[in-house]
């Protein structure tokens, strides 16, 4: 005859909570580190982590443009706690076009934008890319699942877009651009977006679909038309 397991009694939870402190002890890891809320998902803080996923040359990057940084505390003020005493998490929120020169900062403020919501506290799943990479990753070859890679793209909760409109123009380019926006669109997913296009540019590119949407889903930022990589290189 099967017996039943008696429940776990108060005194069987201690030993077991005993057993952790001696075994956490023999390793060097202190307790009050792991008894901290959130401890034992992250093995450095949330702004090492960030820094440790972003590209050497915008590691440090800081959002200093007004738009961008009003962008960012609109964002965070949208973010939700999944639960109880749990960090905030980056859900939905507005989107951000930056258009201007090359050279004129945008990629960096993006970087940098990113770095602010974290800064403040907000958990962000986050990822980046150039439009030509993302273009590349998405045409048909053998052992890619073109698919897979646009959801990973389209569900994420923050996406940089870098240098939207430095591809060639094609009908691929603007169906899988389309593809890509709508279903952040329709999600209301933040999205930022640099782009070396005038804005009034982006419609004959990208077409009116495209264009629609990022007119509605975005706050349009032009940058001054100056060069600042070919100014520090002069400096």
């Amino acid at each position: 005859m099967r017996r039943n397991r008696d429940p776990q009694t108060l005194a069987d939870s201690t030993t077991v909570l005993d057993r952790m402190a001696r075994i956490l002890a023999a390793r060097g890891i202190d307790q009050a580190t792991v008894n901290a809320p959130g401890a034992g998902t992250e093995a450095y803080s949330p702004l090492e982590a960030l820094s440790a996923g972003m590209p050497p040359r915008y590691r440090d990057a800081v959002a200093t443009h007004p738009q961008v940084l009003a962008w960012a505390r609109q964002v965070a003020d949208q973010a939700v706690a999944p639960s109880t005493g749990a960090r905030r998490q980056l859900t939905t929120g507005p989107s951000l076009l930056m258009a201007g020169v090359v050279g004129a900062g945008k990629t960096h403020q993006a970087y940098g934008a990113v770095r602010a919501l974290v800064q403040a506290g907000i958990g962000v799943r986050w990822r980046a890319t150039t439009a030509a990479d993302l273009y590349a990753e998405l045409r048909p070859s053998s052992g890619t699942d073109s698919e897979q890679v646009l959801a990973g793209y389209s569900r994420v909760p923050l996406l940089i877009l870098d240098d939207l409109g430095a591809a060639k123009s094609s009908e691929f380019v603007e169906e899988q651009t389309y593809r890509l926006i709508n279903r952040r669109y329709n999600h209301c997913l933040p999205t930022l977006i640099t782009t070396n296009l005038a804005i009034g540019a982006l419609r004959a590119y990208l077409g009116d679909r495209v264009a629609s949407r990022l007119r509605q889903m975005t706050t349009q930022v032009e940058f001054e038309p100056v060069d600042r990589r070919r100014h520090q290189r002069v400096a």
